[in-house]
């Protein structure tokens, strides 16, 4: 097989992030409704999932959500612009992979904004041949329909795609779509080149694809 095509998830596979988002939802659900959630509840509930979707989850009133939503974008942009940096080793891995000529895009959950402001301030927007956010779909992540947009924009066999995913929403979306192969990580550190070497000699090239 012949890699022609990688679609990264965003939180806690491109950017470590997850936190950044676990603290502005908190701090706008407090500022809205007086509620917070903790972080193990976060971790084993809401990670993954969008904005509106934790709100539902949560039973939310119609009324409060769209504010909450406002001031969770704002606290999210304000985190990323004050915590984001440039990422070298995803830098590294990318410059490879373009020159194998491998397509590359981000698939995720988070509003194009965003997304788009973590992958210019991280230095890695400029690799990026496209991005499918939450706003680009009508069922999210952990529904398929995010990884198959990339798959028809691509217009690449699905076979030779790979998806890179660290959250159980993320896989299942992965794992239910076209896409034949996910590497599984636990975090953002473990997306490098060594370890991109090693699940291609592990997961593919051991087995002819």
């Amino acid at each position: 097989m012949t890699v022609e095509a990688i679609c990264f998830d965003l939180d806690g596979v491109l950017v470590d992030a997850c936190d950044w988002h676990y603290k502005a939802f908190n701090k706008a659900l407090d500022r809205v409704a007086g509620i917070t959630i903790s972080h193990e509840d976060h971790i084993k509930t809401f990670n993954g999932l969008t904005t509106n979707n934790k709100l539902k989850i949560l039973g939310i009133e119609e009324d409060k959500k769209k504010e909450i939503w406002e001031w969770k974008q704002e606290y999210t942009k304000s985190l990323i612009t004050s915590e984001a940096k440039i990422l070298d080793e995803k830098i590294e891995l990318f410059d490879f992979l373009k020159s194998e000529n491998i397509k590359l895009c981000c698939v995720t959950n988070s509003v194009r904004q965003s997304a788009e402001l973590m992958l210019s301030l991280t230095g890695q927007i400029d690799y990026m041949d496209f991005i499918v956010s939450n706003e680009d779909v009508a069922n999210n992540k952990p529904h398929p329909d995010p990884y198959n947009l990339a798959v028809h924009i691509f217009k690449t066999n699905p076979l030779n795609m790979i998806a890179v995913e660290d959250s159980p929403k993320g896989k299942q979306s992965a794992g239910e779509s076209k896409i034949k192969h996910l590497w599984e990580v636990n975090n953002a550190t473990e997306v490098n080149i060594e370890e991109y070497r090693r699940y291609i000699n592990e997961n593919i090239n051991s087995y002819g694809g």
